[in-house]
């Protein structure tokens, strides 16, 4: 059975809330599960006109399911809109976030606010509303995090940890993790930045050809939450294997398939890495190797230290962490198939509007 028909048969007569559901997530979301067996789905978001647009979208293309769609406007930071958006839900999956680096360097609060209290305050609603199961998305850039965005996300992670075991002890509220590395053609992203600049014939912009990205598809992003929705205990962190790709590949890449142009080195961004860490070498010795996947359980001691006493050597990391820079390296051609997976780019082929997202 696949993971999408395992959670299908879940989902039967369930009400399922997404936070930040206008989003690329959200809109991928939807695309797989709008037609199970669902009997709600409850998007929340703070821009009414992305909701509009993705009601109308959702009309034309899913007639016979869009009425089980219902907008929520309102924001994770204000715990009034989450509550009356989780009242009666059964699962939620928590995508609503600030993600864009830079903008979260020039405003680190409001990074705060959304990815650290929103985060906390989708636990408080869904524990008071009893909620059977929350995944909350992560990032790579939660692990050793240098900047802002990461910071935010890895505070995030860090307060489904230390709530995940009191949650499902009160009221059965199991709170899991998932971390990816960059998502081809999401909201910020650079595949989309590159097309439009090949369009029009402008350089690609390239901060660092060196750099490397993990790269997934919004596919693979729906698989891995669905694989922690399936298995997930309290505390759990679900991690997927992914490729990577230097960026000047990655541009090289499009390219092949847009057309030839300039490339131009513009140098990195506020609070960018040489490579991305999916993995710290800490949580290694806390991880299952799942096949596709990596399970890194919580650290389930208590803050009394008092009772531990060990001898001789103790580990407290592992070998070596998973990164962008280790993991299986794409070249250019393998990052012209892995492009050619993701619906922007097939879209922006043919000529065709894209579908809504956040």
């Amino acid at each position: 059975m696949s993971k999408r028909q395992a959670i299908d048969d879940s989902f039967t007569n369930k009400t399922l809330v997404i936070t930040g559901g206008t989003g690329s997530f959200g809109s991928t979301v939807l695309k797989h599960f709008i037609g199970s067996d669902l009997c709600e789905i409850r998007i929340l978001s703070r821009d009414e006109k992305k909701q509009d647009t993705m009601r109308h979208a959702l009309q034309a293309r899913y007639p016979e399911y869009a009425s089980k769609v219902k907008f929520y406007v309102g924001d994770v930071r204000n715990i009034s809109s989450v509550r009356d958006c989780m009242y009666g839900a059964d699962y939620v999956f928590h995508a609503a976030a600030l993600k864009e680096v830079p903008s979260c360097e020039f405003f680190p609060m409001e990074a705060v606010k959304t990815n650290i209290i929103g985060t906390d305050n989708v636990i408080t609603a869904a524990v008071e509303n009893a909620v059977k199961k929350v995944v909350f998305l992560s990032t790579d850039k939660a692990a050793y995090p240098i900047n802002t965005m990461g910071a935010t996300k890895m505070l995030g992670e860090k307060i489904v940890g230390a709530r995940a075991q009191a949650a499902f002890d009160r009221s059965g509220t199991v709170l899991c993790c998932t971390r990816y590395g960059n998502v081809m053609c999401s909201r910020g992203s650079v595949i989309p930045l590159f097309i439009d600049q090949i369009k029009r014939k402008a350089p690609i912009t390239i901060t660092d050809p060196n750099m490397t990205r993990f790269l997934m598809n919004l596919d693979e992003a729906v698989d891995l939450v669905a694989f922690a929705f399936m298995h997930a205990e309290p505390g759990d962190l679900f991690i997927q294997k992914a490729d990577a790709s230097t960026i000047g590949d990655l541009a090289d890449g499009v390219m092949k398939v847009f057309g030839q142009t300039e490339k131009k080195i513009i140098g990195s961004r506020h609070g960018e890495k040489l490579y991305e860490t999916l993995m710290t070498r800490e949580e290694r010795l806390r991880s299952t190797d799942m096949g596709d996947y990596f399970r890194i359980s919580p650290d389930a001691r208590g803050l009394n230290y008092d009772k531990f006493y060990v001898q001789g050597d103790v580990l407290t990391e592992g070998d070596e962490a998973y990164t962008s820079h280790n993991t299986n390296r794409l070249d250019v051609d393998g990052v012209v198939q892995k492009i050619m997976t993701t619906d922007y780019v097939k879209e922006e082929l043919e000529g065709r509007p894209h579908a809504v997202e956040a």
